[in-house]
């Protein structure tokens, strides 16, 4: 049996055996994991997509390749050089990007549900797409789509190999060095739609704009920016100016460009850009101002925020459909100094184009997914913008469900934070939606170890995760003007002592399935299969359940990040793993 890095985090049962809140952290660093070696995997059948897939974890941030990302942050240029050289090296060069046809999207809420729109929409005239965004919810491939579907696993692992060969066999005269994982992901989307010949891509943006490694294409035929809002500080900066500044950078000279309605501020800045680099700007309309035969256009994609993603795409969509049908003719795309920030014509969307906006799926963004007795709402909000959108559509989507409920409905919120974001504040929003239960858990998809490599992340250990659960834990206590009690529990039988018999809506689990199995007590046969292990809890731990056991139906907000969200999909919908 191959030593797959997917089981480099054998997740034990075992955790820290008490976890006071004084000194929670360094009993978690006691945490028992058993690590293997990175290498690459060996070839054995029937196993070659997850051996690429261990092979591309090798790529993630380790720390001497951070302290090569934090050189090229002090000179940011370095960044596109290097993206660059990785892309010759693989074999490609930037003018073959030229011939992709290319819709490039930036921003800081909606630029991914906008992609999936532009994508439908196209797709749904006949055209060949590649789409390529990040990150992936269950499996890599997801992040690389040929017609909307992401590559399959032979086809991911025919590319891979000959991408990361190629790049390997160079590493010697390069001073050793490989892309970091993005990086490589990003260059072998191109490979793969260069080879697969599609007729256009979508490029969804990393981070930022200016200097992300996307920013390498040249000659896009239409640029889009969604909304901006405050995220990836470290990285961006610190105010709407310097965001704005960033994703800006993803302008070219002639190029026409399309955005929302955004903050005053970042709005002078994007203007501000578009003279700078003579790139014509255009803000979308409203929705309501698209007129269509068919009345009010409908959305495959739930959410009031959804509409100005929507209209963003639409924009693109139809520049890009001119260029390609009506080539040589320049429109009103010609830059001069007053064609930053116009306003964009409604049109009248072509019944295509409304079937392409209804047929929009786009997984884990404002999703529901019904089992029975169990009803799930999933949403990857990460920001303070997005929370805000996502806590107006459950409040919306739950009542909704529960005036049809056949008896009384018990609310759980299922939640995690990562990276520097401010978990604390988007609790608070969460504080409105009066929810039973608020259960926290790491971005861990089950204790217990798997050949499941798609979902690794060695970017942060194990003992930082579950720190910032416990964290959010407390702010929830906090906000909710709860006594914050020691002995925060990690919920394992035989490992931990006695909950204080006073009740409390708040649990920490180790991983998302063991979570997700105590939220829903057995009432979705999906959780249940036999298949899946279960992890012993405390008899104390599941008095607390009877709530969720007598309710008619359980309804659970799952928020934070997308890959919590991916990582409840994987046990929640078991076809996105094959």
């Amino acid at each position: 049996m191959m030593a797959c890095m997917s089981r480099v985090w054998q997740r034990g049962c075992v955790f820290a055996a008490r976890l006071q809140r004084q000194d929670y952290a360094s009993r978690l660093a006691g945490v028992s994991l058993r690590y293997y070696s990175t290498k690459t995997a060996p070839h054995i059948p029937g196993m070659e997509y997850q051996d690429a897939v261990c092979t591309l974890n090798t790529l993630q941030t380790n720390a001497s390749a951070l302290e090569q990302v934090r050189r090229e942050r002090s000179n940011p240029q370095l960044q596109l050089q290097a993206m660059k050289g990785f892309l010759e090296r693989s074999g490609l060069t930037v003018d073959e990007l030229d011939h992709l046809n290319i819709i490039h999207v930036t921003g800081t809420k909606g630029k991914g549900s906008t992609c999936a729109f532009t994508e439908q929409i196209l797709r749904s005239y006949g055209f060949r797409t590649g789409f390529y965004s990040s990150p992936h919810l269950v499996q890599v491939r997801e992040r690389i789509r040929i017609n909307g579907q992401p590559i399959g696993k032979e086809l991911f692992t025919k590319y891979f190999w000959q991408v990361y060969g190629r790049l390997d066999e160079t590493k010697d005269a390069h001073g050793g060095t490989m892309p970091a994982y993005f990086r490589f992901l990003t260059i072998l989307a191109f490979h793969v739609f260069l080879q697969e010949k599609v007729d256009l891509a979508v490029i969804e943006v990393g981070i930022g704009g200016a200097y992300d490694c996307t920013n390498i294409i040249r000659r896009p035929w239409v640029c889009g920016i969604s909304s901006l809002g405050i995220d990836h500080t470290q990285i961006l900066g610190d105010t709407i100016e310097k965001i704005a500044w960033q994703k800006g950078g993803i302008f070219k000279p002639g190029v026409p460009a399309f955005t929302v309605k955004q903050p005053e501020d970042a709005m002078a800045v994007l203007k501000d850009r578009a003279k700078e680099i003579k790139c014509p700007l255009w803000v979308c309309p409203s929705m309501e101002d698209y007129q269509a035969d068919c009345g009010p256009l409908r959305l495959g994609l739930a959410g009031q925020h959804q509409h100005s993603n929507a209209s963003l795409a639409l924009q693109l969509s139809h520049t890009w459909l001119q260029r390609r049908c009506l080539p040589g003719k320049t429109f009103s795309f010609t830059p001069h100094e007053n064609t930053a920030g116009l306003q964009a014509t409604a049109f009248k969307p072509s019944p295509i184009m409304v079937k392409g906006l209804a047929d929009t799926e786009w997984p884990g963004r404002n999703q529901t997914l019904k089992h029975g007795a169990v009803t799930y709402f999933l949403d990857g909000a990460h920001t303070m913008r997005s929370m805000l959108a996502c806590v107006q559509w459950f409040r919306e989507i739950a009542a909704q469900h529960e005036r049809n409920a056949s008896g009384p409905v018990a609310r759980v919120l299922l939640f995690n934070a990562t990276g520097e974001r401010d978990s604390a504040a988007m609790l608070k929003l969460l504080v409105p939606c009066h929810f039973d239960f608020a259960v926290f858990c790491p971005n861990i998809t089950e204790a217990i170890a798997s050949c499941n490599a798609d979902q690794q992340n060695f970017n942060v250990s194990v003992e930082n995760m579950l720190t910032r659960c416990l964290d959010n834990e407390h702010s929830w206590r906090l906000h909710n003007s709860m006594q914050d009690k020691a002995g925060s529990q990690l919920l394992i039988e035989g490992t931990l002592p006695l909950v204080p018999e006073k009740k409390t809506d708040t649990l920490v689990f180790p991983c998302i399935l063991s979570a997700l199995q105590w939220i829903t007590q057995g009432r979705d046969s999906v959780l249940a299969d036999p298949a899946k292990t279960v992890l012993p809890v405390k008899a104390s731990i599941m008095a607390k359940a009877a709530p969720l056991c007598d309710a008619a139906e359980i309804h659970v907000l799952i928020t934070g990040s997308l890959h919590l969200v991916g990582g409840a999909l994987k046990h929640l919908d078991p076809a996105s793993s094959k």
